[in-house]
This record gives C-alpha cells, sequence and structure tokens, in this order.
C-alpha cells in the first residue's frame, strides 16, 4: 500500500482513520445520551504525531461530522437535551484539542532553530565559512544560527597530547 511506503506521517493518519471509524461503529450500537464522540479525541491526539497540522484538521473535521452523523443514526434512548448536549460537548473537546495542540505545536516549531544543508568549514582550524565568505569560529558561527551555547573541556585524548605527565580525570561542566 504506497500510504504505507511514506513513512510514519500516513501510518499515523490511517491509524487515527481507523480508530475514528470503530468509534463511529460503536456510536451506532448504543443509544443515545451515551457520551461516545468524546472518544475521538484519541483519533486527533494520534494524528498529530503525523507532523502535518492539515491531517489533524481533516482528523478533526471527520471526527465532527461522524459524531453528528451518530446522532442520526444511533438507537433512540436518553432525554433529548442531554443527548444534544453530549454531542456538544464531544465537538467541543475534540476542537478545543485539535486547536490547542496544534497552537502548542506552532509554539514549540518557533522555538526550534536548526542547521541544515552543508557548512563549509576549514580541515584545519574548523571554521565555517558563512554567506557572505567570511570564515567565522565554530562556536561563534553556531552561537548565532542556534540556540546552542558552548562550554569548552578536553577529551582523553588531547589531554594525552598536551599534557603528557599528567593524569586525565575528567572535567565537569
Amino acid at each position: 500500500m504506497k500510504l504505507f511506503q511514506q513513512g510514519w506521517s500516513s501510518r499515523h493518519l490511517i491509524i487515527s482513520i481507523i480508530s475514528s471509524v470503530i468509534i463511529f461503529i460503536i456510536d451506532l450500537a448504543l443509544p443515545l445520551g451515551v457520551a461516545v464522540g468524546v472518544p475521538y479525541i484519541s483519533s486527533v491526539l494520534t494524528v498529530l504525531r503525523s507532523k502535518k497540522i492539515n491531517n489533524t484538521i481533516y482528523i478533526a473535521t471527520i471526527c465532527s461530522i461522524l459524531t453528528i452523523i451518530g446522532y442520526f443514526y444511533s438507537p433512540d434512548g436518553g432525554e433529548l437535551w442531554k443527548v444534544l448536549s453530549n454531542r456538544f460537548l464531544a465537538l467541543f473537546a475534540i476542537w478545543v484539542t485539535t486547536i490547542l495542540s496544534i497552537k502548542i505545536i506552532k509554539d514549540a516549531q518557533k522555538e526550534i532553530k536548526v542547521l541544515r544543508g552543508f557548512l563549509t568549514t576549514c580541515s584545519s582550524c574548523k571554521k565555517i565559512k558563512d554567506t557572505e565568505g567570511s570564515w567565522t569560529k565554530m562556536e561563534s558561527y553556531i552561537n548565532k544560527h542556534s540556540e546552542a551555547k558552548f562550554s569548552h573541556g578536553m577529551c582523553p585524548d588531547c589531554f594525552k597530547e598536551f599534557y603528557p605527565d599528567l593524569e586525565y580525570k575528567g572535567f565537569q561542566n
């Protein structure tokens, strides 16, 4: 199946769709008044793992539609105001979960800075050539282009090379 070849993104989407269908089938089997719509939140939370925001919105929409359809096709039961309240609360829970989850993900993505692509480095001093052609110390370049901070120490091999007469006891950061 081509969707499974596309990786986890598609698998999470498929798992969410399958779980939504199972919840819908359970909803159709139970009488009105039973709050079956709330478990659709699990489908929304599962598809969040796909890392595609649109998939989350699609699943939330599908879950909302199934919740509404379930109202019309479930066996009779319960008082009308309770039935409608349960359906409304299920829709509310689905969309609050969707909106808050998307906001949390977007806020987290804003905080992440990732260096991508090739960095031209000097094989001797390890300076990095920037887009303007200037050579910058690796620590300065990475500090400027990411959230990483540097702390310096010395590995055991370099310690032996520079201080052969001393015993290496490690460094604490």
